[in-house]
């Protein structure tokens, strides 16, 4: 087994477990001989941030620097990424604002002035005014907002170009604005390997005629994991797509990444190893998983979501697409891999608060699918870390609860379409098109703070190659059935109970492994015996769920 230290083996002398369910912690015994994968520690961040986004400008990869590409009265759009990544969101100031603002800068000085920037929200809801804020700074949102700052809008009436197609039959079409302008300069904020690179243009800034390519299950399932773009098909339809983009506009990409320091203090304790706690770490967890049993739902999830997590810069890079996207990728990698050796029987993954797609919201059942059998499935490279037809323990209250003004389709989608089929094929090609076409849904994605009505599709599609995989799906902790049923899982009232279940199906003496996420992490796999355990848990295991 993979001695790294981030891997590590419960023994009879190890301290329970605390891992997320939802916006609780709980404690949980695992059995001996449990394997249990930590976040790597954060990498050492740039000491300056800003000279590092110069020195990119003036010295990109395979391109001429940004200032020997400017010239008084040309178009420049500059496209930023939305909040969908990181998570949580980054404590100000924002790398994606300080990129901005050194662009500006270099547009001032060239006498350009025809300057719009455009939040790549693709069909994710809307960024409030506050939240654009916070992302691009308030220098630059005092001098932008509203007239020339803005999130995209792939409904406005007129407000897309068609460029063509790609050699495979992808349309592509791109915001009208963009697709006008003599530049793109492209702000990115790779947090995981599937951000960035020809991703940022090839569904930031179009629509559904290009988006229904690449987001559709026939691409997820014949994608091993899209966190490697060596095989995955969702990434070379991208890059197809990308190139397509490039070939008629220029484009000068910017890529930045982040460490993994996703707490800070009073709650950095909660990235360590239970093990390595010292006595007033070990008192403050304690009392922080006894306070979160006690305060209502709306108090425990503020207590994560109000404390923007510290986030180290590690990397800025800039020029052409795929050279930039290339290094970054390094980098990513670098923070995020985890040596591993062997598959699992059985894998636990905690489910935390936050998604790519519930910033200031509850984690609803759909998205409670998509980290299961999506992100956290897919957190992988080399192989999944669940063997074929392994068995996946999710902790999460699985709670029926729905924000109506970001999820009013998944409500829908959840409630009436799901309950008919959970096949993604069939729901692609019976519900998705008439569904993305309701003009309310529609409106309050352009007016309102909604997601597009295609989203919740895609949402299902996301954990489409986990759910191929994947032989049995058990949630400890809900706080009902019927929403399990809903998603095809089954349920168990503690972890023991979900252990024994998952036995039954496993192996004589299965090997286990829990995801301690967050903060982030990946696995790299590779081929071995994983770590054995008993075949039993004994009598006097018992746990907090």
């Amino acid at each position: 087994m993979s001695s790294h230290p981030s891997v590590v083996t419960i023994s009879h002398r190890s301290k329970p477990r605390v891992i997320f369910s939802g916006d609780q912690l709980v404690e949980v015994d695992l059995p001996i001989g449990t394997r249990v994968i930590y976040p790597k520690p954060p990498l050492k961040p740039l000491n300056d941030v800003d000279a590092a986004i110069r020195y990119a400008l003036s010295h990109p990869l395979n391109s001429e620097p940004l200032y020997a590409l400017l010239r008084p009265g040309m178009k420049v759009t500059i496209a930023i990424d939305d909040l969908s990544m990181p998570l949580p969101p980054m404590k100000a100031p924002d790398i994606r604002g300080r990129v901005v603002e050194a662009v500006l800068e270099l547009l001032d000085q060239y006498a350009v002035t025809d300057i719009e920037l455009i939040i790549a929200t693709a069909f994710h809801r809307p960024m409030t005014k506050d939240e654009i804020k916070h992302t691009v700074g308030p220098k630059t949102f005092k001098r932008f907002w509203p007239n020339r700052l803005y999130n995209h809008d792939a409904e406005r009436p007129g407000g897309m170009t068609y460029l063509g197609k790609t050699e495979d039959g992808i349309d592509v079409e791109i915001n009208a604005r963009a697709a006008e302008s003599d530049l793109i300069i492209y702000s990115n904020l790779t947090f995981v390997p599937m951000n960035g690179g020809h991703k940022s243009l090839g569904t930031g800034l179009v629509g559904y005629k290009t988006l229904r390519h690449h987001h559709n299950p026939a691409t997820i399932r014949a994608s091993e994991t899209y966190m490697d773009p060596k095989v995955s098909d969702l990434s070379a339809k991208l890059e197809r797509v990308g190139k397509l983009i490039n070939s008629k506009i220029k484009v000068f990409t910017i890529e930045t990444t982040v460490n993994n320091r996703m707490f800070d203090t009073p709650l950095e304790f909660l990235s360590k190893n239970e093990d390595e706690l010292t006595p007033t770490e070990e008192r403050g967890l304690k009392a922080l998983v006894k306070a979160l049993q006690i305060l209502p739902q709306p108090a425990r999830q503020a207590i994560f979501e109000r404390v923007p997590a510290p986030y180290g810069v590690i990397g800025v890079w800039a020029g052409e697409t795929e050279a930039v996207h290339k290094e970054t990728l390094k980098k990513c990698y670098e923070q995020l891999l985890v040596p591993v050796e062997g598959q699992s029987d059985i894998v636990i993954f905690p489910i935390p608060y936050i998604s790519p797609y519930n910033v200031g919201a509850f984690l609803n059942p759909l998205l409670v699918s998509v980290m299961a059998q999506g992100y956290l499935f897919n957190l992988s490279k080399g192989a999944p870390l669940v063997k074929k037809g392994g068995t996946v323990i999710i902790t999460h209250p699985c709670s029926d609860k729905f924000d109506r003004e970001q999820h009013a389709p998944y409500v829908e989608f959840f409630h009436k379409i799901l309950t008919q089929t959970k096949d993604a094929m069939e729901l692609h090609k019976r519900f998705e098109r008439d569904f993305s076409r309701n003009p309310g849904y529609i409106q309050m994605y352009r007016t309102g703070k909604g997601y597009h009505p295609a989203h919740p599709f895609y949402m299902w599609y996301w954990g489409e190659n986990g759910r191929q995989h994947i032989g049995r799906v058990i949630v400890v902790g809900a706080d009902n059935e019927y929403v399990p049923k809903i998603l095809g899982y089954e349920t168990a009232p503690t972890m023991n109970e979900a252990l024994r279940m998952a036995r039954e199906t496993a192996p004589p003496s299965p090997s286990i492994t829990l995801f301690r996420i967050a903060p982030m992490v990946m696995t790299e796999v590779t081929p071995g015996k994983a770590a054995g355990v008993l075949a039993e848990t004994s009598g006097e295991e018992d746990d907090a769920l």
